[in-house]
């Protein structure tokens, strides 16, 4: 009996493989299709038995995996008050110029901490060129904002408070303006020792709350943890698309589904009225233009629009331009000898997917989203 069962095993084991190797033209496509179940059966190993990606070579890359905890999923006595009063100073309108504008105004909790908005609005009803990221497991990042002009959580609390079109503020002035507010003085306090307000302390409270900010479990964390029912057939089929023929492991893998690099995707709209350079414009070197962040996929389907110019709504959207290898620019006479002219990461490749290919994936990006921690806006200092 015993030897049976390791034939059998051995058999399916092997059915398994051979079937992974069919993945283009797998059928039916119906729940409990027998590929499916192959999937389901492979992908409940320990990831370093799962197949191979189609990684192109010189990729750095991390195997996908459960979500991890943030840094601060159990704070010490010391950071807690510091957390706590960079909550109320995320919340607070009174950091802007005009004391309408809050960092939650751009990052709300209830749509999972971005605005829902293709481009940002801030002051004066001011559209930005961008579009608002989501701060969900922000703790992750090397670099911030589109395009890594912050090093630092902390760094980067100084940009939208001195933007001109974002808070319109001024943060050389804001710690006299905050402290100015009575209720804010035991709250610094307990946070630093003494009621002294200053803009490295504004900045390091704020950052120390927004590590605080991390996605819930999804189905596909609960099914790496041993739910085998945990997500459906579709979602099985669109994470071996994921990682194999869809290669969307090249940019985005490891836990968190990004490799915190930047790259062109072929949307810097070069000498037209929308263009965005990206990194370049920080950096100023020409293998930096039109390269942005790659965001993590970590709850992709309530982050919508996506793209750094929001220029898609429709997930379907999204999947067919990854599908047909993104904009792909021919120089124009005029640029022939353009040393600035954008080119689209080798990376990104027609991938002759078919829609039942496309919804598979959008079934397993379905499978990384989750509903958001409820946050309710805290009563603010007086």
């Amino acid at each position: 009996m015993k030897k049976r069962i390791i034939i059998l095993t051995g058999f399916v084991l092997l059915l398994s493989t051979c079937l992974l190797s069919f993945t283009s033209e797998y059928k039916p496509w119906f729940e409990n299709d027998p590929f499916a179940d192959s999937l389901r059966i492979v992908y409940s190993q320990p990831s370093s038995q799962w197949p191979a990606p189609h990684v192109d070579a010189g990729v750095n890359w991390e195997e996908l995996g459960r979500l991890p905890d943030g840094p601060l999923k159990n704070p010490t006595g010391q950071q807690q008050p510091v957390i706590d009063l960079g909550k109320m100073l995320f919340f607070d309108p009174r950091l802007s110029g005009s004391g309408q504008i809050s960092c939650a105004s751009c990052h709300v909790p209830d749509l999972s901490w971005t605005d829902g908005r293709e481009r940002a609005v801030g002051h004066d009803h001011q559209t930005g060129q961008r579009n608002t990221p989501t701060i969900f497991n922000i703790w992750y990042a090397k670099q911030l904002f589109w395009d890594g002009r912050a090093n630092s959580l902390e760094d980067q609390v100084f940009g939208p408070v001195n933007s001109e079109i974002e808070m319109h503020s001024d943060m050389a002035l804001v710690p006299s303006k905050i402290g100015q507010i009575s209720g804010y003085s035991p709250l610094f306090k307990a946070a630093f020792g003494d009621d002294h307000v200053t803009a490295d302390r504004i900045a390091e409270a704020i950052a120390m709350f927004e590590r605080t900010v991390v996605s819930r479990k999804a189905d596909f964390d609960r099914f790496l943890e041993g739910k085998k029912e945990a997500m459906s057939d579709a979602a099985l089929r669109g994470l071996h698309l994921f990682r194999t023929k869809a290669r969307c492991m090249n940019c985005h893998n490891g836990p968190l589904l990004t490799d915190n690099e930047f790259h062109n995707i072929g949307l810097t709209y070069y000498g037209r009225e929308y263009e965005d350079l990206g990194q370049y414009n920080i950096t100023r070197k020409a293998e930096d233009i039109g390269k942005f962040k790659t965001p993590s996929l970590r709850d992709v389907i309530r982050t919508r629009p996506w793209m750094h110019n929001g220029l898609f709504d429709n997930i379907e959207g999204v999947m067919n331009m990854y599908n047909a290898g993104m904009p792909q620019p021919k120089r124009k006479p005029n640029q022939e000898n353009d040393p600035l002219f954008p080119k689209t990461d080798t990376l990104l490749q027609k991938l002759n997917l078919t829609k039942n290919e496309i919804q598979d994936l959008i079934a397993y990006l379905n499978s990384i989203t989750a509903e958001p921690w409820k946050m309710r806006q805290p009563v603010l200092p007086k």
